[in-house]
């Protein structure tokens, strides 16, 4: 039976851990499975399959997004710095992507310490038959240089260039992997870009998303609570810059400008907390522009809205599109990288300028014609995925 590990950073509530939850839904029972959270943290953990080995010798299942979440990870990158040595190589490496940082202009604490991370995680002696980075910067760089595998292979999740990363971070760790997915194509050709040596290693593999399953979650009890009898905004994503929180405030206040009854509502968690609670506040916005924080089932929240909003600075395939589209969503979405492949501007959704008047616009648009609005639902609902997955499976495996 073979022997196949997964490495993931955390298990925190995001698209690319629920990507992966589904994905481990798929395998069969030919082979055996392992899951590796460098992080050890990550309340979704328990939705894993029971079926799959867990390598932790410990867990916590905080949120990565809370403060006593965010807390507990700086602990563990200090006990990462010191374990299994290599202090002046740690040392190296966070002054060498800070130096890289400075170049691109953008400072991401995180990236700085993927390394420290990688190199300070559990060492396992067991061989596998295939070890699988789930996700960019630490479980790449770990699964390179510390797991022994007969093959490799790795998952890209965003625009490789946006997000932040640089050759002289990876240090040429994409030679050790067999195979290369990316998640679209706009992330495929992104990652390209830098790496156009690595051309034949990389393949196209669309996230699962379990269609039936959102439908009937969708029906359980939950979503708004408020009994607002405006017009209802949606956006579903974690807190942070990439997800452009800044831009739709000030949309908002556009909107309430204009007059129109609408209230927007935002699921999800994450570092940005404090900075846009006062962005609310400075555009009075207290009332019309609310944070409600993760939730368990976010499925009812979609059913309900009227508008789903998804204007983001960059994005790789976005699963809360996926999921905004099963349910017959209207759709409005920045045109990026991600976005504009996920979404056929005019036909089942809108795709706008990342600007607040642009967003705005777009939203007047629906919130005066209501018939397009259900139009572009229908046709977010029936949009077909590609579905070049099992294929790929069987390369991945073979």
């Amino acid at each position: 039976m073979k022997k196949i590990l997964f490495v993931i950073n955390t298990m925190g509530k995001a698209g690319a851990e629920t990507a992966l939850l589904e994905f481990l839904k798929k395998l069969d029972g030919d082979c055996e499975i392992f899951l590796y959270v460098l992080m050890n943290q990550g309340e979704i953990l328990l939705q894993v399959p029971p079926d799959v080995h867990i390598l932790n010798q410990s867990f916590r299942y905080l949120s990565v997004f809370t403060g006593k979440g965010r807390r507990q990870m700086v602990r563990t990158v200090l006990r990462a710095f010191w374990k299994n040595g290599g202090w002046f190589r740690k040392l190296y490496h966070i002054f060498k992507s800070f130096k890289s940082m400075l170049k691109t202009g953008r400072f991401q604490i995180a990236k700085l310490l993927w390394r420290t991370i990688s190199d300070g995680s559990e060492r396992f002696d067991m061989e596998f038959d295939l070890a699988i980075a789930w996700l960019e910067g630490a479980s790449v760089y770990y699964v390179a240089d510390h797991v022994k595998a007969h093959k490799k292979a790795a998952f890209l999740h965003i625009d490789y260039e946006k997000a932040g990363y640089t050759k002289e971070m990876d240090e040429a760790c994409w030679r050790q992997y067999e195979q290369i997915f990316a998640v679209s194509s706009e992330v495929k050709k992104r990652f390209q870009a830098f790496y156009p040596e690595y051309e034949e290693k990389v393949s196209v593999f669309y996230n699962y998303i379990d269609r039936e399953l959102i439908s009937r979650r969708a029906e359980e009890a939950g979503g708004f609570q408020d009994n607002y009898d405006g017009t209802r905004i949606l956006t579903v994503g974690r807190l942070s810059y990439q997800k452009a929180y800044d831009i739709a405030i000030e949309a908002m206040a556009h909107l309430k400008l204009s007059g129109y009854p609408v209230r927007w509502y935002v699921l999800g968690e994450g570092y940005q907390r404090k900075y846009l609670e006062k962005k609310i506040s400075e555009f009075g916005l207290k009332k019309d522009f609310l944070l409600l924080g993760a939730v368990e089932n976010p499925y009812p929240y979609y059913k309900q809205t009227d508008i789903y909003v998804h204007a983001t600075r960059y994005e790789g395939k976005s699963i809360a599109i996926q999921e905004a589209q099963a349910l017959g969503c209207a759709i409005i979405a920045s045109d990026c990288s991600g976005n504009r492949e996920q979404i056929t501007d005019g036909s089942d959704g809108l795709l706008c300028a990342l600007e607040p008047a642009a967003v705005a616009d777009s939203i007047t648009e629906l919130l005066r014609d209501e018939e397009k609005r259900k139009k572009l639902g229908r046709m977010a609902k029936v949009r077909q995925i590609p579905q070049e997955q099992e294929s790929v499976l069987q390369r991945l495996f073979e």
